[in-house]
């Protein structure tokens, strides 16, 4: 085996004691952060250089065995999922390079490692999502994104890639060189190649105001465009039990970080965590609770908001597991498509306690972003793990695709190539690519095969 490859008898999405880490992970199985996807893989490999990720391509290949790329375990779907072979970059992990405002970055490094070695050189992503766990390559090939009207997903960040190919070739690809290969990696699924490295645009260092409100949702969705326009990230969350929403958002600013960071954190833990959890549970088990509860948490989700380095400032902490839905609408669908959602809790009477995100997505060029060629609204549903989350996913999935929805690659929905290949105009060009780079199937599972068409 070459040097900077080391096999695992444990495989897993994540290091030990990363927030991915599940304690009962055991030997030759896979988890994913939620518990909802597992695999035994017959061969892992964890490499440290990118050597490494070039040997396990040659051996996975030599040995007729797909190969997976996992990260943290924060996609829902069955990305990682295989019974061949599997590859965590972990280990691959740190920032190589800064130069003006661009920073190479190794692949398996954490959006959350990344946002102080980035602090230290200057600099600051220009956005990203409310978890700041998963590994940059997962992140940008699931096209993962925050909210911004004017700010588009990670994969938009993103000015050039270095790729392992199926034949252990390292390419590399930006606007310029191998264009059609970035356009198609930028948001690849893992199922082109494996990104070694991300070279991404970033922002001179910056801190964030976060204001947080209780509103009626009726207000909400009456003044919500406008207000997003009047502020860098906007965003709110409906407990569909309740007539209110909390709308929170994040501006830069000039300020200093406030002095009570610990406390702020403290809070995160015991509210947005402990309490979730905690009411998600009682209403579970006693559903008529759930209305009350649900109107309990909107009214305790206000607060005078804080200032904090950008990297600290968007994330908030998640540690109550669940599973996921989320499409991207067409922007101006996306108001429409929440009230068609509170219609439906009113003629269901369904007891949800969990709430639903709305954020609004820039447009972008990348072939399979949710967000190519069209401003998005991104409309996100939730169950705690271990509900059964099918029917109303299913129902929510009816009401997305009845608004032109296109699903978040890293969370759960039904579509195959048929129904795929129908909202994405570059479809063809990007199997194209994806073709000519791995003829094989390598980079395959059987998930995949069913998104493609393979």
């Amino acid at each position: 085996m070459a040097p900077g490859c080391r096999r695992r008898a444990s495989p897993s999405c994540s290091p030990p004691g990363s927030p991915g880490r599940r304690p009962d992970a055991v030997a030759g199985l896979w988890r994913n952060w939620s518990g909802l996807q597992q695999a035994a893989p017959a061969l892992s490999f964890a490499p440290v250089e990118e050597s490494g990720i070039v040997a396990a391509v040659r051996e996975a290949g030599a040995r007729g065995l797909g190969l997976r790329v996992v990260g943290s375990g924060h996609s829902f779907t069955p990305l990682c999922v295989t019974d061949g072979a599997q590859i965590s970059l972990a280990g691959h992990a740190g920032l190589v390079s800064v130069e003006g405002t661009q920073a190479r970055v190794k692949a398996g490094t954490t959006i959350r490692a990344l946002g102080p070695q980035l602090r230290a050189k200057g600099l600051n992503l220009a956005n990203q999502g409310d978890i700041d766990a998963q590994a940059i390559a997962g992140a940008i090939g699931t096209a993962t994104h925050g909210t911004g009207l004017g700010r588009g997903c990670l994969s938009a960040q993103v000015a050039g890639l270095r790729l392992v190919t199926a034949k252990g070739e390292v390419i590399e690809c930006d606007g310029e060189r191998d264009p059609d290969v970035f356009n198609a990696a930028r948001a690849a699924l893992g199922g082109i190649g494996i990104i070694s490295e991300a070279v991404i645009d970033c922002l001179p260092a910056y801190n964030l105001r976060e204001g947080r409100r209780v509103a009626p949702l009726d207000e909400v969705i009456a003044g919500f465009r406008k207000e997003a326009a009047a502020h860098v990230h906007a965003e709110f969350f409906w407990f569909p039990l309740s007539d209110s929403a909390v709308v929170k958002t994040l501006d830069p600013t000039d300020e200093p970080p406030g002095r009570w960071r610990a406390l702020r954190i403290a809070k995160e833990a015991a509210l947005e965590n402990g309490a979730l959890w905690g009411f998600g549970q009682l209403s579970r088990r006693v559903p008529a609770l759930a209305g009350p509860l649900a109107r309990l948490s909107a009214a305790a989700g206000g607060g005078a908001g804080f200032v904090d380095e950008a990297h600290r400032a968007f994330p908030s902490q998640r540690s109550v597991r669940f599973n996921e839905m989320e499409y991207a609408v067409p922007a101006d669908e996306g108001l429409s498509c929440i009230a068609e959602i509170r219609d439906w809790f009113r003629r269901t009477g369904e007891k949800v306690y969990f709430p639903v995100e709305f954020r609004f997505v820039a447009a972008d060029d990348i072939w399979l972003s949710p967000f190519f060629g069209r401003a998005s609204a991104t409309i996100a549903v939730h169950r705690l793990a271990g509900e059964d989350f099918k029917p109303y996913f299913a129902a929510m999935e009816a009401i997305f695709r009845n608004h032109g929805g296109r699903p978040h690659w890293g969370k759960l929905h039904t579509l195959k190539a048929a129904e795929l290949s129908a909202l994405y105009p570059a479809w063809e060009a990007f199997q194209a690519v994806r073709r000519r780079l791995d003829p094989g199937g390598l980079f395959l599972n059987d998930y995949l095969r069913g998104l493609f068409g393979a």
